[in-house]
């Protein structure tokens, strides 16, 4: 009795997970046809017709749709798991999952395409303009006394290594994409992180010819913080427009 309910379970379950999918696979052809299982997987998931929590047909079933055999279905089910789209469990109610892509695996993404994408250090700073004025109202609004007291111990580290004759630029690109954290904004928070590798390149190239930047970029990042703790938005803006706009000066000079 007790196999016979196990066994109704698991075909009912599959029952359910065949019937909310019929018609939306199609045929692949030979040569590429993992990847255009991927493709339409992918496109099913971005429209909603998949959803995550969804389980996707067993292997056998979806290389009947498909046209395929198992093991190219099996390829094509690891190469969405590599990608985060499912999740493939095992077990006796196992199977292959969708789910939703973290933040962090969504900005690996962002900065993949960021570094292959050739952008000048004309372009990356430019967008910082753009990016991280805007976000100061937010910024002097939601941060927190752990936010201040994180940026001013990025400043102090500054201090510490001009004390010994550098300043190391990846302390600025730390100090930027904690700013951005202090929002409390996720979005905002996964955009500076990807970024944080063009900033920081396009810092080092300024810095190059300017080994200045370093003393007076502390400084005023300092300044910032006392405004931020003050909730100043027009001090703190301007402090950064100025900060930021000196490294675009140098950049348009060089480019």
């Amino acid at each position: 009795m007790v196999w016979w309910l196990y066994h109704w379970s698991m075909t009912s379950d599959a029952a359910s997970a065949r019937a909310a999918t019929d018609g939306l696979f199609n045929r692949v052809v030979p040569g590429r046809a993992s990847e255009m299982i991927v493709d339409q997987i992918r496109l099913l998931i971005r429209d909603g017709s998949l959803k995550p929590g969804d389980r996707l047909p067993a292997e056998r079933e979806l290389g009947e749709r498909f046209g395929v055999s198992r093991v190219t279905v099996r390829e094509a089910l690891r190469g969405l798991e590599a990608n985060g789209m499912v999740t493939i469990k095992v077990g006796a109610r196992g199977g292959a999952f969708v789910t939703a892509p973290t933040s962090a695996r969504i900005g690996e993404g962002i900065i993949d395409l960021l570094s292959l994408s050739g952008l000048t250090d004309k372009e990356v700073t430019e967008a910082r303009q753009i990016f991280e004025l805007g976000i100061i109202p937010l910024v002097c609004e939601r941060a927190t006394e752990h936010d201040i007291d994180d940026l001013l111990e990025i400043c102090d580290r500054g201090d510490a290594s001009l004390e010994k004759g550098s300043y190391p630029m990846e302390l600025s690109a730390e100090f930027h994409t904690r700013v951005a954290k202090a929002s409390h904004n996720a979005a905002i928070a996964m955009l500076a992180e990807s970024f944080h590798g063009p900033t920081l390149r396009s810092m080092l190239h300024v810095k190059e010819a300017h080994p200045e930047m370093g003393i007076r970029g502390n400084r005023e990042h300092r300044q910032f913080v006392g405004a931020i703790k003050k909730r100043d938005v027009e001090k703190a803006t301007a402090v950064m427009r100025t900060h930021i706009g000196r490294t675009a000066r140098h950049v348009s000079k060089g480019q």
